[in-house]
């Protein structure tokens, strides 16, 4: 897997650019492709999915919720499948995109209602959705979601 250090002088963030894209063959992503995957994602959490999360979200995602839980994509699909977590509404804001080749990250705020094991809850959310784009297509690869008080 070729890995592109970005940074300067720390050089600290690694990026792991899309499984199946050959070094020197990267793909280009787009702020409006990004956004328009981030929107796909949130309508077939909302509306259980499974197919398009499947196509969707990367083999290697990484999902770090407010919660402090974190989810493979294997774990995060089938708490949706199993009914154990349902989103009922997925509202973001302030939202900022920045592309880095075959990279896009998205910051901002959200407001998600969620149901987890029979509970509603509203949750006020800063987070960051990473995205690639490769051979497999554009696919969710990270999420980092911190509470906020409103």
């Amino acid at each position: 897997m070729f890995v592109r250090l970005i940074g300067t002088g720390l050089e600290f963030f690694q990026l792991r650019v899309a499984p199946g894209a050959p070094a020197g063959a990267e793909a280009t992503i787009t702020s409006q492709e990004a956004l328009a995957a981030e929107e796909e994602r949130f309508a077939a959490q909302m509306t259980g999915d499974i197919p398009a999360l499947e196509r969707l979200i990367s083999d290697e995602l990484v999902y770090v919720h407010s919660s402090t839980v974190e989810d493979t994509k294997v774990s995060f699909i089938e708490s949706l499948r199993s009914g154990n977590v349902r989103y009922r509404t997925m509202e973001r804001s302030d939202t900022v995109v920045r592309t880095y080749g075959s990279v896009a990250i998205i910051t901002g705020k959200a407001q998600f209602g969620v149901t987890v094991r029979g509970q509603d809850l509203t949750l006020n959310l800063l987070y960051h959705a990473i995205w690639t784009k490769g051979s497999r297509g554009i696919q969710f690869i990270s999420w980092q979601a911190t509470r906020t008080s409103a």
